[in-house]
């Protein structure tokens, strides 16, 4: 075995070996085989190392999770949010090939007067190594449409300055075109297609390319597109929230794919807080920036986890949706149907700081003090129609005062029983008299009638109580005034 060993390595170094059996010369000839398919590997691998220079460049409205998704990416606990242009990057590793290599990713801020630092992420000559990822929040899908149109403008824009030859940017635009129509959907148990493969000399000319459909790739950029609408984890929220049903998720839904036709772009929904979608994320990226090999089919049965390869929708598909509308109609507006919901502000009242007890008291005082008194009137002083208190009428018919005020000091006081029958007896006696005069024959009448009844003679206490009030004239005045008139 020894000669034939070295005979192989003389094969290998390219000499000329020495003539041989014909068994010698079969031997010979599957070394030569053995080291040709050896270095042909070698060489090839050398060839295919991981291209580097790709770039990812990110676009979106603050807030959307632009930084976040792309950290979760890379594999970062703590994500640092910078301000303007942010870069990071994505280790890329290639198992087949046991290589590794780079890829920048780029996220610019959400105010449009960031978009002049573009020029710093994307030039003339990394333009064809570019992918651009539009980010929208679903957490805020009235402001989906918007969003996508608005930094799908700016990235035109910014191609348009960039003035890349007609002809490269043509050679551009029909690649992605290609892209778009040879997209085979993968079979169970088959690596999706496209996948990195050698081409066969003359496979080209025998494929069927389709025609694009009539509003796809209207907005060619000639860079590959991807749409990511981010936080679909809110879904439940905007059920619970605003009422939205399944009829208003399939109308953005719709309005999102007919984006992405436009622009030959992929649809993908991510969620960051239920790990959703994140790694087929990851993979798809690599596919469309490396050639790795790709196996997931489209998805599009839950609404918070679809996944549109670029190349696989059409308008038919999307109107699969429309079949499902009750209340809304596909031609509708989009800001009609997915209105920003009226939040009502919360009412910051003015803190006011409480004053001192002692102090709101004495202010409290001080506005009595200058309020006029209001005389009070008995609870129990019945009140005519006319407005006026009246005492009320005795039985017998005449206006009698029931009570006298005392007697001012100075004078003795007399019980009031003791007026009270007095008086009584006084009126009563001049009542009974015809004329008023004390001479008269009626009061002797009056006297002998008391006399012969054997009364007491009531005639004597009269005229003594008269002579006593005509001394204090004060007293008579306040004796026949009434209490109520006073008071009033």
């Amino acid at each position: 075995m020894a000669p034939a060993a070295e005979r192989k390595v003389v094969g290998a170094a390219g000499e000329s070996p020495a003539p041989a059996a014909p068994a010698a010369s079969g031997e010979e000839d599957e070394g030569h085989n053995l080291w040709t398919s050896i270095l042909s590997e070698v060489s090839t691998r050398s060839r295919s190392k991981l291209p580097t220079g790709k770039n990812i460049l990110v676009l979106g409205e603050d807030g959307s999770g632009k930084t976040t998704l792309m950290a979760k990416l890379q594999g970062a606990e703590h994500n640092k949010k910078g301000r303007g242009l942010e870069y990071l990057y994505l280790n890329i590793h290639d198992e087949d090939r046991d290589d590794h290599t780079r890829c920048n990713v780029w996220i610019l801020d959400g105010e449009l007067y960031h978009k002049g630092l573009l020029k710093f992420a994307v030039s003339g000559d990394n333009l064809k190594n570019t992918l651009a990822v539009f980010v929208a929040d679903m957490a805020r899908p009235w402001t989906i449409m918007d969003s996508l149109q608005k930094w799908a403008s700016v990235l035109r824009e910014h191609i348009d300055k960039l003035k890349i030859p007609a002809e490269i940017m043509r050679e551009m635009e029909q690649k992605l075109v290609k892209e778009f129509q040879e997209y085979v959907e993968p079979e169970e148990g088959s690596p999706g297609s496209p996948q990195r493969r050698v081409p066969v000399s003359g496979q080209e000319d025998e494929e069927v390319v389709l025609p694009l459909g009539e509003n796809v790739l209207t907005h060619n950029l000639g860079i590959p597109v991807l749409v990511v609408c981010t936080k679909c984890d809110a879904v439940s929220v905007l059920e619970k929230e605003h009422d939205y049903r399944d009829e208003h998720f399939d109308f953005i839904q719709s309005h999102v794919r007919r984006f992405c036709l436009e622009y030959g772009a992929a649809l993908i929904y991510t969620s960051i807080k239920e790990e959703k979608n994140v790694d087929l994320l990851y993979k798809y990226l690599v596919h469309k920036m490396y050639d790795f090999q790709f196996t997931t089919p489209a998805l599009v049965v839950e609404k918070d986890a679809v996944f549109i390869p670029a190349g696989w929708d059409k308008d038919k598909k999307i109107a699969i949706l429309h079949e499902n509308f009750a209340t809304v109609k596909q031609d509708d507006a989009y800001e009609d149907i997915i209105g920003k919901p009226l939040v009502k502000k919360p009412v910051h009242d003015k803190e006011v700081a409480a004053e001192d007890e002692q102090v709101f008291l004495m202010k409290q005082q001080s506005l009595l003090a200058k309020q006029p008194a209001t005389p009070s009137r008995p609870a129990d002083s019945p009140r005519q129609p006319g407005g006026s208190p009246r005492t009320p009428r005795q039985p017998g018919g005449a206006n009698m005062v029931t009570a006298v005020p005392p007697i001012t000091s100075g004078t003795p006081k007399v019980p009031a029983a003791a007026n009270e029958g007095v008086l009584a007896n006084f009126f009563n006696s001049l009542l009974s008299k015809k004329t008023g005069s004390p001479g008269s024959p009626g009061a002797g009448g009056v006297q002998n009638t008391a006399k012969k009844s054997g009364q007491k003679p009531v005639l004597t206490d009269v005229q003594a109580e008269l002579d006593r009030m005509s001394r204090k004239p004060d007293s008579v005045v306040a004796t026949n005034s009434s209490p109520t008139e006073n008071e009033a």
